[in-house]
Order: structure tokens, then C-alpha cells, then sequence
């Protein structure tokens, strides 16, 4: 058993340690909001966040998650209200075909809890996931809101 806290709940899984994050996220947990993209730790569809910081999910055994915050974008919102980087992101239009969204969601979290007031060059550095329909001027534009509220 590997007892993990996501989303702020405690869940106990009868996995293997070995087993990828994401798998147990999307297939245990039935946490689908987290995608699988290539399952190298590239493209950022997997992103959430570990005590805050973006990690992607596909690579990272779930056993390396114990005794740690996880946070999928099922977890972002409070009391059903919207975090402001979602906001952000309807407000500015960012999503287009949005499956890489919520991993983009994800990493914009992260970035603003460290840097609340980033400059264009501080997302496009931190910002490495990868957008098929390339969004990138509207996931700044939405994080660039974001930084606003």
C-alpha cells in the first residue's frame, strides 16, 4: 500500500512504487484531468503540482510521492470557485484544442507561486510545456491576468 495525499485527501493504493504518478492519478484515482502526452517527461500534458512545484507525473514513480501535497487541476478550485489562473485562462481565451491545458494550468501555478509578477522572458523560460495549436501568446496573456488578481 502507498499512501498519498492529493488534492488535500489522504488515499491509500495497492500499486506498485514503481508505478508512474500519472497512472495512478488517471487509472486508480480516476483523476483524468492530468493527461498523458509522451510519456517521457516532454511535453508537460502530465504536469501537476508536488508541495507546489510543477513536476511531470509520467515519469516520476509513485512511490517518490509519498509524504507530499499533490495537486491535479481537479484540485485547484475552492469551494467551486475557479482558481485565478483558470479564470485567467477563459478570460484571456487561451484553450484551443486544450488538451495540454491543464498541464499549462498547472505550470502557471507554479511559476506565479514563485514568481507573482514574471516578465515575458520569466514564463517563456518557465513555461516548457508544448502546445500543439501553439497558444503561446494567449497562455501568457492568461498568466499575465493571472498575476493581476
Amino acid at each position: 500500500m502507498i499512501t498519498l495525499t492529493v488534492n488535500r485527501k489522504v488515499r491509500a493504493l495497492d500499486v506498485e512504487g514503481d508505478m508512474p504518478l500519472l497512472w495512478a492519478l488517471r487509472d486508480v484515482l480516476d483523476l483524468t484531468g492530468t493527461k498523458y502526452g509522451c510519456g517521457v517527461g516532454s511535453c508537460g500534458a502530465c504536469t501537476v503540482l508536488i508541495d507546489g512545484r510543477a513536476v511531470r507525473s509520467c515519469t516520476m514513480p509513485v512511490s517518490a510521492a509519498t509524504d507530499q501535497a499533490i495537486t491535479t487541476i481537479e484540485g485547484l478550485a475552492d469551494q467551486g470557485r475557479l482558481h485565478p489562473v483558470q479564470q485567467a485562462w477563459i478570460d484571456a481565451q487561451a484553450p484551443q484544442c486544450g488538451y495540454c491545458q491543464s498541464g499549462q494550468i498547472m505550470a502557471a501555478v507554479a511559476l506565479l507561486g514563485h514568481t507573482p509578477q514574471p516578465s515575458d522572458e520569466e514564463i517563456d523560460a518557465a513555461m516548457t510545456n508544448i502546445c500543439r495549436c501553439g497558444a503561446y501568446q494567449e497562455i501568457r496573456t492568461a498568466i499575465h491576468r493571472a498575476a493581476r488578481t
